[in-house]
């Protein structure tokens, strides 16, 4: 079986082309041939070694990856599933401990992890769906607004952030997002009522169009604390990376803000929201967007193009 994966940490060229064993499903699992993996931040922190320590205990290769979709081509003994071998798939992969990443021809998962992919979408657009939507999906969650409220969404023109925008307008909120100039267009077309300026000073132009503050700011940008000012008080500052992660900033609560921390794990075991997923995509509230896509043996290139930024999408690997 053909899979990326790393011997070593280190920058995009420790990524490489590996043969690895067929891997075969077990009871209550499903083999999934991939067709499509979606390469997202967290695939260049394995890479780098910032989830080391997740991954103490598994000996190298390591596989990145955790976004797929293809096909159901095998499924264990006892399975509890609806999926038959054949029909379309998405899944989210969790690459930590012993496990391995989506980046590979073949994966095996619990069936709970798996769910059929939405009618009418590639594999390639279907991939970009599992890890981002649910991780939107748990912001959303927690943030717990009614609607009405107003939420600001940091990085909107990307796809986590489009993603939370999309959810946040179908939710009844009113959304207020930064974007580039050349951003704006695609920013209001994914839902928000107010688009601000990027950069440095987006908190005081959420302030300009919401004196009083926000109800609560989802910073998929990893802005940071400045963005406290815009929240009033007793709202509430969701952000998107852990302590000792690239982009981790230190937000302490002030004036009663709550801290939301959004970490997609906690998702891994919910096929009712890896199932809400679905409904919305086939419904036209979520709407994949590719970036590029590349062939798997290209995953260094992958790597650098999603570290120069400016992706509107993600880039996608192809088995």
């Amino acid at each position: 079986m053909q899979a990326i994966g790393l011997y070593e940490y280190g920058g995009p060229e420790v990524l490489r082309v590996l043969d690895l064993p067929e891997p075969h499903a077990g009871p209550g699992e499903i083999r999934v041939r991939v067709h499509a993996a979606a390469v997202n931040p967290a695939d260049t922190l394995l890479r780098a070694g910032v989830s080391a320590p997740f991954l103490e205990g598994a000996p190298p290769p390591w596989v990145p990856g955790m976004d797929v979709a293809g096909v159901v081509d095998e499924i264990g003994p006892g399975t509890d599933t609806d999926l038959t071998v054949g029909d379309a798939v998405m899944a989210m992969v969790v690459p930590l401990g012993t496990a391995a990443g989506g980046y590979a021809e073949q994966v095996v998962l619990p069936a709970a992890r798996v769910v059929r992919a939405p009618a009418g979408t590639d594999h390639g657009a279907a991939s970009t769906l599992p890890m981002n939507s649910l991780t939107a999906l748990l912001a959303r969650d927690l943030l717990a607004l009614s609607p009405g409220s107003v939420l600001a969404v940091t990085g909107a023109a990307g796809i986590l952030g489009g993603y939370l925008v999309q959810l946040a307008r179908h939710a009844g909120l009113t959304v207020v997002a930064d974007a580039a100039p050349t951003d704006e267009d695609l920013v209001r077309s994914l839902g928000a009522h107010v688009v601000v300026p990027r950069g440095a000073e987006v908190a005081d132009h959420i302030l300009a169009a919401f004196p009083d503050g926000v109800s609560a700011v989802a910073d998929t940008a990893l802005i940071g604390p400045v963005l406290l000012d815009a929240v009033r008080d007793g709202g509430t500052y969701a952000r998107f990376r852990s302590p000792g992660e690239p982009g981790f900033k230190n937000v302490e609560s002030v004036r009663d803000i709550r801290i939301a921390a959004v970490f997609v794990p906690e998702y891994t075991n919910r096929p009712d929201k890896l199932h809400e997923i679905l409904h919305l995509a086939e419904a036209g509230v979520l709407t994949p967007r590719v970036a590029a896509s590349l062939p798997a043996a290209e995953a260094p290139e992958a790597h650098r193009l999603l570290a120069k930024g400016g992706i509107r999408g993600r880039l996608v690997l192809t088995f």
